[in-house]
């Protein structure tokens, strides 16, 4: 059994590597997610319209900020 510190370095690792898919939505309005926050306490997803908006607040608290809004200009 891992100690609780490295299962949540795991976690956060496994989390980290996946790309963020359209079936991943806002937390706030519900629309395709292209921003993982990971916290201490868990993860927060996105649309960009919303991760800009709170970046300044989550930001300095995050361990992990994810961002694929180039995914929005891709063709």
């Amino acid at each position: 059994m891992q100690p609780v510190n490295e299962a949540v370095e795991t976690e956060v690792e496994v989390s980290q590597n996946r790309e963020m898919t359209a079936a991943d939505r806002c937390d706030v309005c519900g629309a395709q997610a292209y921003i993982r926050v990971t916290l201490a306490t868990g993860e927060l997803m996105f649309c960009s319209h919303h991760g800009n908006e709170k970046r300044a607040q989550l930001e300095p608290i995050a361990v992990n900020w994810q961002d694929e809004t180039q995914k929005l200009l891709a063709r």
